[in-house]
């Protein structure tokens, strides 16, 4: 039997970190940020499902953002004003992430590859519609990430929170607005104020 890497490879999301270009209180890296987003992106679909009459699979979603930055162990985390510079960048670094992805899965057993392949380039033609929700999650962890450094005093996230606040917003998901008047407003509290009695 081969022995395969790529589980232990995954392992190292711990080691890259996000938000290279920026002055952070405390260091994220794609496992920890991929976990939230896999969270929240079931959120996400779960108020598709329960508040606008939706059927999409809220676990599917869960899985897709586990894996939805896996790419980055190898092409370490490329950050956003450089990624989407000019159309060339982002089309040059979108073939990258595709080579990145075919990388990983060529460490897996034969009959394994299909399945995560799927995941990992969230391929299937089910996950199209799942698509927006992991993405509208993606920013929604980045905009919890700018409110915890703003929280802590750090100045440096203002600027990014404007944008990703805009870019939410462009996205015009009814499930977001849900989500930020339900659930977003506790990201600005401390732990006595969120009332655990």
């Amino acid at each position: 039997m081969k022995q395969s890497h790529f589980y232990a490879m995954l392992s190292r999301m711990k080691y890259i970190n996000r938000w290279g270009l920026m002055n952070n209180t405390k260091n994220e890296n794609i496992s920890e940020h991929s976990l939230q987003v896999a969270m929240l992106a079931h959120c996400l679909v779960l108020i598709h499902n329960k508040r606008f009459g939706g059927e999409l699979d809220a676990e599917r979603a869960a899985l897709l953002s586990i894996f939805h930055d896996s790419t980055e162990i190898i092409t370490g985390d490329m950050p956003t004003p450089v990624k989407y510079f000019n159309p060339e960048i982002k089309n040059a670094y979108k073939e990258i992430e595709n080579c990145a992805a075919d990388r990983l899965v060529s460490m897996l057993p034969d009959d394994f590859k299909e399945d995560m392949e799927e995941i990992i380039k969230m391929s299937e033609k089910s996950d199209e519609e799942l698509k927006r929700y992991v993405k509208a999650a993606d920013k929604l962890s980045a905009l919890i990430k700018c409110i915890d450094e703003i929280r802590m005093g750090n100045d440096e996230f203002k600027q990014a929170k404007q944008t990703i606040e805009s870019s939410i917003h462009d996205m015009n998901l009814p499930e977001v607005r849900v989500f930020e008047e339900e659930f977003l407003p506790s990201f600005y509290l401390t732990l006595d104020e969120q009332d655990l009695t």
